[in-house]
């Protein structure tokens, strides 16, 4: 499922969800519905311990046999992968758990539904608090897996946004300025000239080294790269771009997930671990500001809602007809086998998302994946043990395997494009985990929405503190 489909479907699922912390201890008759057979039933002589972990993306398959595979090597345990229905997915692990006869012992869940599982009983605190630190994950990553003070899942994979841009356009953009500033190309530099010699009074005949003279023009480059939303504009308005770039920037306005960094440091819903209730702002003076640049960018770069989607941007991306646009972390795939297949004959690079101004701040929207340990299991020992193995060691290609993106600092470090998620990441706000915020999204998608095509900043923000703060 997409990102946007899940976001939307949070409040439609929210009723149904917290139904869940109300009857988690009565008998409920029907069985899960399975996408796959249940595995069979172990021998009785097979003196394996045995837990089942159940996963609803049917991406993370092959990844996942092949850990249960790795984990259960010298070691006296099996561990049974089970793909399962994302259709109310905490009820069916209730029910599992409530019925059996295969109680899900660990499982894989986004953050948001956290609170509704561990309200319903069905997760505890981790035992291995170690492994979940700092020092081996963000402090996004560990507060979008905390409620209520304890961690009660392991952080395994992430989304977030991020700026995409067309590197070869900003290289020829960046060369083309500092010749305009007499300061020449890197090959007109002679092999022979002396190593950072400056000749005082002659400004003409200033020698600077090559690699110096390579240093500065890389910063340049990426000094190139807009910071916000104003110098975006300024570069929008001195590009001399090629004939067949269309837009400067251009991306899914109608996905909150790819907007609402606009608003992430400005709206709080839940404060950083997305559970306190009694932390709630949605209207404040700079959300306002920051809604009113949101909707300026429409007189610039007139994006039509009724035709732009996500995916056709970024082959419009792969073409050379865009120089920036907002992706998520599956463009990088997408964008290295267009390399590949000589489609893309561009380089590319991943920055941060601009803030909406100079003196306005921006955070994206993450979400993240975590394992969960169930407190109805009788193997939580070695299903802790296992969630250690899955979010640790065994991360390496998770990204290459699956196109998720490990929470663990250490996996992809060696890969500057993915790092640039992180480093996004490390600075985003998680969905929130109350459930009387379920619907949240999709009021403010909707705000969006008509904030981009014309209507009042304030009444439509008015509006939203209203129907939130109604829910509590």
């Amino acid at each position: 499922m997409s990102l946007k489909k899940r976001l939307l479907s949070i409040g439609i699922i929210g009723c149904l969800l917290a139904g869940v912390c109300m009857v988690a201890f009565a008998r409920i008759q029907a069985n899960p519905v399975l996408e796959e057979p249940v595995a069979e039933e172990v021998a009785v002589y097979d003196t394996k311990e045995t837990i089942y972990l159940w996963y609803s993306d049917s991406t993370m398959t092959d990844y996942l046999n092949s850990a249960a595979v790795a984990f259960g090597e010298g070691r006296d345990a099996r561990v049974i992968p089970q793909l399962v229905s994302d259709s109310e997915y905490v009820e069916a692990i209730n029910r599992a758990s409530l019925e059996g006869p295969q109680i899900p012992d660990a499982y894989i869940i986004s953050n948001d539904s956290l609170s509704k599982a561990y309200l319903a009983g069905l997760a505890t605190k981790v035992t291995n608090e170690a492994h979940c630190s700092v020092e081996h994950f963000p402090q996004t990553a560990l507060s979008a897996v905390t409620y209520k003070d304890r961690i009660i899942a392991y952080p395994f994979y992430y989304e977030t946004s991020a700026l995409l841009y067309n590197k070869t356009y900003l290289e020829t953009w960046t060369a083309e300025q500092l010749a305009n500033q007499g300061q020449g190309d890197l090959e007109e530099i002679p092999d022979d000239m002396p190593d950072a010699e400056i000749v005082e009074g002659e400004e003409d005949e200033e020698y600077i080294d090559s690699e110096q003279r390579l240093e500065v023009t890389l910063q340049q480059i990426e000094a190139g790269i807009p910071t916000n939303m104003d110098e975006l504009l300024a570069f929008a308005d001195n590009y001399d771009a090629p004939e067949n770039v269309e837009a400067i920037l251009k991306w899914d306005v109608n996905d909150i997930f790819y907007n609402y960094y606009f608003v992430g440091e400005y709206m709080v819903v839940g404060g950083e671990t997305g559970d306190d209730d009694g932390n709630i702002l949605i209207y404040s003076e700079e959300a306002k500001r920051c809604l009113e640049i949101f909707q300026s960018l429409n007189q610039f770069f007139a994006i039509d809602t009724e035709t732009v989607d996500y995916d056709s941007i970024l082959q419009e991306f792969i073409e050379g007809k865009l120089v920036f646009s907002v992706v998520t972390s599956d463009a990088v795939a997408v964008l290295e086998q267009a390399k590949a297949d000589g489609t893309f004959a561009y380089e590319y690079g991943i920055a941060p998302m601009p803030q909406p101004s100079a003196e306005l701040e921006g955070r994206s929207l993450s979400v993240t994946n975590g394992v969960a340990i169930n407190s109805y299991s009788e193997h939580q020992e070695l299903a802790n043990e296992f969630a250690t193995f899955l979010t640790g060691e065994y991360q390496e290609n998770l990204y290459d395997r699956t196109g998720k993106l490990a929470a663990n600092k250490s996996v992809n470090a060696d890969n500057e494009k993915l790092m640039s998620f992180m480093a996004e990441y490390e600075d985003s706000i998680s969905l929130p985990k109350m459930i009387e915020t379920s619907n949240y999204w999709i009021l403010l998608e909707r705000a969006f929405s008509r904030i981009w095509t014309g209507t009042d900043v304030e009444m439509e923000l008015q509006e939203l503190m209203v129907q939130i703060l109604s829910q509590f």
